[in-house]
């Protein structure tokens, strides 16, 4: 029989050829990595052809690594990268801002890694790398990016390590461990300024007028199709933390914006509404306040919106605090109990409510309002013309059967339960009178269907009402006891004026799909997998039950420790900061800590931060000191060469260098065998060549491929054992 050798795996043929590369290639294909590492985030977020042509690139400048070829001409690269920006420009229409300004950088990386040719060249690369390692945190700042920016950091450090030895280079694993014990030592300095750097409202520089792109959340108007979309994002609208306990699924509305103009298809608010509104402040809530209401206190940290509105349960009493810089407050409550900011919401907000809740639990809530007249409830009214004839016939009808409004009200619901409507987040397209479509044709829709052609049906009758967007629903995670309310949790519901009552909500959405609203979102997902192609409803109280179960397991315990990361670090506020001051005041019994202006505690913010830095320093400083001084490996060879021929009489002269003690300790009248001159002179020339650069034999090695730095130092080992 024929025996054949079994072949080596891919992993162990690619581990050899890059071991057979010189270390230049190595490094250079390290830095490649962590330039990757760098570029990775970014990926997402440039457009689809600046990372296409990052990632050729990176694949250009790494085979001409790999093969050793000479790098491309600058005459070829300065017309790419004009070309390049010319596409930065018709892209985004400016050079300007954070999206031209971070694909800019990137690409200029890239560029600059088919222009390195000496090490000064590898230095800007990194240099330019830990700059654009910063701006990920444009689109997340969230733990997993946190530890991804560590690991870049780390790979980062381990490339420049490996450009700033200039002989023997220890070994990758080595370096690594050299990279993370320097991100060791700065976890304490980091601290001290994280805790102590005096904080200031808003960032160091001005943003650019894009810095705020790409919020996820409810919009300035409803249309139909605008919630859907938020409805398969499971990014977090908010977190709420109860003071009170909380209340049941079906009472959990989170109020945002109230539209009551209505153009035929897009719900907005009036301009008049627009406008600054009327401060609505706790002094003059007595209206809303009942016995049979239910007081919930809330605190709320809601992420970046891009819009005016903040949320909270139905019905808030009060605007909640938020000081700007001077210490005025920045937010008002609406005649019509909407929080609105006077500034766009930007940044992660955190703040106080309460709320007060209806104890019937039925589907509807009275809102009650004393300053509406017959001109504001007119406002309600107000229909486009020559728009969903069918339905203002269907109006009218109903108007004509039921004279009280309950009970057209309770028709309208019964319409929506018995004929043939559905609950869906993919609903057909509509024309342009949208809302006969859907109620006589197409009876297929998502919240904000149902909630626009109700209010229409009612101003069609003559009942005031209005459209109201937010959240319903909410999910307390059993790790940390804290409700998270996603995008998915956007919805939409009406309000009416009832007579004696006020504003009520009605939900429409209630009466298609009771589940949206007392069960969980999740419990609504259709048990199929890839599509139709497998229905998954069979084993669901089997593997899959218990797959599910072990994933919101998981979802709740990642959520309690990113909540935890949100209010620990991201909500780090400078209000915080003074909170945390006075309270180390108080400790060391400092009077009158609370009344301190914001300059005198900024002066005791630094004296804090230098005092700390101080005790950080030492304990960076202190491990270093303990630690003997390392000398060079390869010196440590020569040393102990030196030594080992002073014992035998024939100690280094303070002038002579390695040729020159090569040379006498070679001579005819050393004391030395032959057999140890050979080994003493083999040594000094290695030495030699690996210290001062390659002589003729290192080159005859180097051709033999024995030339590894590895190989050498183990050779120069085994002569200095002989070396006696």
């Amino acid at each position: 029989m024929m025996a054949y050798a079994k072949p080596d795996s891919g992993w162990r043929v690619w581990s050899h050829k890059l071991s057979a590369l010189s270390r230049e290639k190595n490094d250079t294909l390290l830095l490649l990595l962590a330039c990757t590492f760098v570029l990775l985030p970014h990926a997402l977020h440039l457009p689809w052809w600046a990372s296409l042509t990052c990632a050729l690139l990176l694949f250009w400048r790494a085979v001409i690594t790999v093969r050793g070829q000479r790098l491309p001409s600058i005459w070829l690269l300065l017309p790419l990268a004009m070309t390049t920006l010319a596409g930065i420009y018709f892209t985004t229409q400016t050079l300007f801002g954070r999206e031209a300004g971070v694909t800019a950088l990137v690409l200029l990386l890239t560029f600059k890694l088919l222009e390195m040719r000496a090490r000064r060249d590898a230095f800007v690369v990194l240099f330019l790398s830990f700059f654009l390692l910063l701006t990920t945190l444009f689109y997340s700042q969230s733990i997993a990016t946190a530890l991804l920016i560590i690991a870049t950091l780390a790979l980062l450090l381990t490339a420049q390590l490996s450009f700033q030895f200039a002989t023997i280079a220890p070994s990758l694993i080595q370096r690594l461990r050299m990279a993370g014990f320097i991100l060791a030592l700065a976890v304490p300095l980091t601290f001290v300024l994280f805790i102590a750097f005096p904080r200031i409202q808003g960032p160091l520089w001005g943003l650019p007028s894009d810095a705020h792109g790409g919020r996820t959340g409810l919009s300035d108007s409803m249309s139909p199709g605008n919630i859907s979309q938020l409805a398969q994002s499971d990014d977090v609208a908010f977190h709420i933390n109860f003071f009170d306990p909380p209340p049941t699924p079906d009472l959990r509305y989170w109020r945002g914006a109230v539209f009551d103009r209505f153009d035929g298809r897009t719900w907005t608010q009036a301009p008049q509404k627009a406008s600054p509104p009327s401060t609505h402040n706790a002094s003059n809530t007595a209206s809303i306040i009942a016995p049979e209401k239910t007081r919930i206190r809330q605190k709320i940290t809601m992420e970046a919106s891009g819009q005016q509105w903040l949320f909270a349960l139905e019905t808030p009493v009060a605007a909640p605090i938020l000081e700007d810089a001077n210490g005025n407050n920045q937010t008002t409550l609406t005649r019509y109990h909407e929080i609105v900011a006077e500034h766009v919401i930007n940044e992660r907000q955190r703040y106080d409510v309460t709320s007060y809740l209806d104890d019937h639990r039925n589907d509807s809530q009275a809102l009650n309002n004393a300053n509406e007249t017959d001109q504001s409830l007119a406002q309600d009214l107000i229909l486009p013309n020559d728009y969903n004839p069918r339905t203002m016939a269907f109006a009218t009808a109903l108007r004509q059967r039921y004279g009280d409004n309950t009970a057209l009200i309770n028709a309208v619901l019964h319409f929506f339960r018995n004929e043939n409507f559905s609950y869906t987040l993919d609903p057909p397209l509509l024309g342009k009178n949208s809302v006969d479509d859907f109620l006589f044709s197409t009876r297929a829709g998502f919240c904000e269907h149902y909630s626009s052609a109700f209010v229409v049906l009612m101003r069609a009758a003559g009942i005031p009402a209005r459209v109201v967007t937010g959240y319903q629903g909410g999910e307390i995670n059993p790790i940390d006891g804290v409700m998270v309310v996603r995008q998915s949790d956007a919805h939409a519901w009406a309000e009416v004026w009832l007579q004696n009552r006020g504003w009520t909500r009605i939900d429409p959405t209630a009466a298609v799909a009771p589940s949206r609203i007392h069960l969980q979102r999740h419990a609504e997902a259709p048990a199929s997998l890839l599509g139709e192609l497998f229905d998954l409803a069979p084993v669901q109280n089997s593997w899959w039950k218990k797959l599910m179960g072990a994933r919101t397991d998981l979802q709740n315990r990642w959520d309690a420790i990113s909540n935890g990361w949100t209010q620990w670090v991201l909500n780090y506020t400078p209000d915080r900061q003074k909170n945390l001051l006075q309270t180390i005041l108080k400790a060391f019994n400092v009077q009158h800590a609370e009344q301190y202006d914001g300059r005198r505690l900024i002066w005791m913010l630094l004296t804090l931060m230098l005092a700390l830095g101080a005790v950080a320093l030492c304990a960076v400083m202190l491990p270093l000191l303990l630690i003997a001084r390392k000398t060079d490996p390869l010196d440590a060879l020569y040393s102990a060469l030196c030594k080992r021929m002073a014992k035998n009489g024939l100690a280094k002269k303070v002038h002579e260098g390695p040729a020159t003690f090569r040379r006498r300790l070679c001579a005819p009248d050393s004391p030395l065998s032959p057999t140890a001159k050979d080994a003493v002179a083999r040594f000094l020339k290695l030495y030699e060549s690996l210290r001062y650069g390659e002589t003729t034999d290192a080159k005859t090695n180097a051709g033999n491929g024995a030339s590894s730095a590895g190989y050498q130092f183990k050779k120069l080992k085994y002569l200095l054992s002989q070396c006696r």
